[in-house]
Parts: structure tokens; sequence; C-alpha cells
């Protein structure tokens, strides 16, 4: 099962005018058309061998295609090719949760809205009980529905028997849940979450290397017919993302999410230790909406606060506010490689140690 879940987890739009160079806001340094680059780490507190040592360490030990490390808007570290867009996996699911945040703010979606109430079903049908699932408990993964993907990558073997557990009460991470919110989010906007991405986080934030036309679903119909929502990006445009993030949903002098919405997403909805004693533990992260999150005992230091995407054969973006820093860190699904989430926190861990 350890080994099952590596394999998972490794699983109001805004006008914009696109300039060059970089601004400021509020003392934040943002980008514009291109990221700039730290002229000097040493002079930001890190020690350049350190920085080699990483780099070497990516090079000789992990299967990384491209890493972007932002520091105060610019950036620190990169390696590899940063502007090959590729298969984003499970890293798409916090990606939603960010889409959700302006439409919940103003209240064209009730994330107390049952799927009962939303007309949810699906192959076979749902359970009288699995109906009474929130949309809040499909963004927590804490629905109690069991009913099978359409996709495969998620912890379903773990699930307890169907209609057994109270919707809200029990967390797993389940694939159902994130595809059937993927559904719900474009049945209350009347977008496609391609659409909504394009206009509430591409073009705004400037994006250099999404298209639209690169997106796709799958999934197999006969199983559930709530397909995936695949996502293809860059490591520059993820570390846009995290940035995005970082700055609290706000890029320059555009709140671009709540603030709010960012906050209680990337706090803990289940505790690590939770997860733990219920036997469905991840690594040592608790999970928020749609968000793993760095949890106690392990939130100390320059890891408090922090959280992450993650995404299958090694897609990151994490967020490490201590630090005031996000990492984007990606391998291409198509070679066959991958970085297991364990080798990518020594990659963090190695990073962080560079810093004086």
């Amino acid at each position: 099962m350890r080994k099952l879940l590596l394999m998972i987890f490794l699983s109001p739009y805004l006008a914009f005018a696109q300039q060059s160079g970089t601004t400021t806001n509020s003392n934040s340094i943002y980008p514009d058309s291109v990221w700039q680059f730290t002229t000097d780490a040493s002079k930001e507190g890190w020690n350049k061998e350190h920085l080699n040592t990483l780099k070497r360490f990516i090079i000789d030990s992990t299967n990384a295609t491209g890493m972007v490390v932002i520091q105060s808007g610019k950036i620190l570290f990169d390696y590899g090719d940063i502007k090959e867009t590729s298969y984003l996996a499970s890293c798409r699911k916090s990606l939603l949760s960010i889409l959700y945040g302006p439409f919940v703010a103003s209240k064209k979606i009730d994330l107390s809205t049952t799927m009962e109430q939303l007309n949810i079903d699906d192959v076979g049908g749902l359970l009288p009980i699995e109906k009474k699932a929130t949309i809040n408990d499909l963004l927590t993964a804490r629905s109690g529905i069991y009913h099978p993907a359409s996709n495969e990558g998620d912890a379903s073997a773990m699930a307890p028997k169907r209609g057994s557990i109270k919707p809200g009460s029990f967390w797993l991470y389940n694939n159902w849940d994130f595809n059937v919110a993927g559904y719900i989010l474009e049945q209350q906007t009347g977008r496609t979450i391609y659409q909504l991405i394009d206009s509430i986080l591409a073009k705004p934030l400037a994006m250099q290397d999404w298209n639209i036309k690169e997106q796709r679903k799958t999934g197999d119909t006969t199983r559930s017919k709530y397909l995936a929502y695949h996502m293809w990006f860059s490591t520059r445009d993820m570390a846009r993302i995290g940035y995005l993030m970082l700055r609290n949903g706000k890029w320059k002098d555009q709140q671009i999410i709540p603030a709010d919405w960012v906050k209680l997403t990337t706090a803990a909805v289940t505790p690590y230790r939770e997860a733990a004693e219920d036997k469905t533990a991840y690594f040592h992260f608790g999970y928020g909406y749609l968000w793993w999150i760095w949890d106690t005992p392990y939130n100390k230091d320059f890891y408090e606060g922090a959280y992450s995407a993650t995404g299958a054969y090694g897609q990151f973006i994490t967020v490490l506010p201590k630090l005031d820093l996000v990492v984007a860190f990606k391998t291409k699904y198509e070679y066959g490689r991958q970085t297991p989430t364990d080798l990518y926190l020594k990659v963090l861990d190695r990073l962080i140690a560079a810093k004086k």
C-alpha cells in the first residue's frame, strides 16, 4: 500500500495589460512578461556552493526535467527546460481549489450544497447517504462517496464499504471527489475549467507557456461519467501559480483570488495525526482544500505554514512563506521516469540547507 500511495501522489474575470520588466506592489515584486533573476544569491542570504551542490544532486539523483525557485518575486535557482509544458497530474486538483475561490466569495457557489440538490448521480447510482455529501466534503476529500472514479491513481483500495461512512467524517484521497468537484464548478459557472484557468489565471498572471488547446479530459465513462480534467503546464508557469498563492491571491494591484480563500484552503482540515490514526496518511502531510499541508509535528522552522500541490511521477508546487519562497518542480510523464515524493522532500531539505 505504501508503494501504491507513492505512485498516487508522486499523485468575476480580470483584465490584464501585459508589460515587460518587473513591477512592485506594496513592496512585493511581480514578474511581467518574463521572470527576472536574482543577480547575487549570496547577497540574499544563500550559499552559492550549496546551491551548486543542490544542482548536482538534482542531476545525479532525480529525474527532474525542470525546477524553478522563486524568492521574493525573482528566480533564485533554476534547472532544466523550464518552458516545456507537460502533464501536471494531480497538481490539477490544487488549481481547481484556486478556481473555486472567486465563486465562493461571490456566493455563486454555496459549499454546503449537497449532491442531491445538485442532481449528481453516476453509473449504477449513488446511495442515499452518499447524496448527502456537500461540495465542501468533495473539496476536502471527506465525502464518504466511494463510487469508482473514471481514472485511477487514488487511494480507493483503502476505502471503507460504500454507505458505511457519514459524509464529512472520514478523509480518503479519492478521485471521484475531485472529478465531480470539477464537474460542479463547470456546471455552476457555465465555463469549462480550462476557460476559467485562461481568464482567471493565465491572462492576469501573464503565463508564458499556457496553451488552452493543449488541455484535455480523460477517463473511462463505463466506470464514472465524470472525467478527470488533466492539465499541461510549464515549470515557470507553475511558479506563477505558487507565487500568486504566496502573495495571498494578489497579483500586482488585482486581488485575483480572495485572501480569505487562500488562507482557508491551505490550512489543515484533516490533520496529519488524524490521517495517521486512520491509516490513510501520506508521508507527514495534513490535507486542506485540495492542498497538502505541512502539519504537526513536521511544520517546524522554515516549513511552518508550508503547503504543496503534488502530482504523480514528480510534479510539485510548494509554497514556503517563512522563506518568501516558491518551488516548482516537475518531471515529464512521457519519459516514464519519476521523482518520488520522499526524494523531492530531500531536494527541499537541501535547498533550505543552502540558506545562510
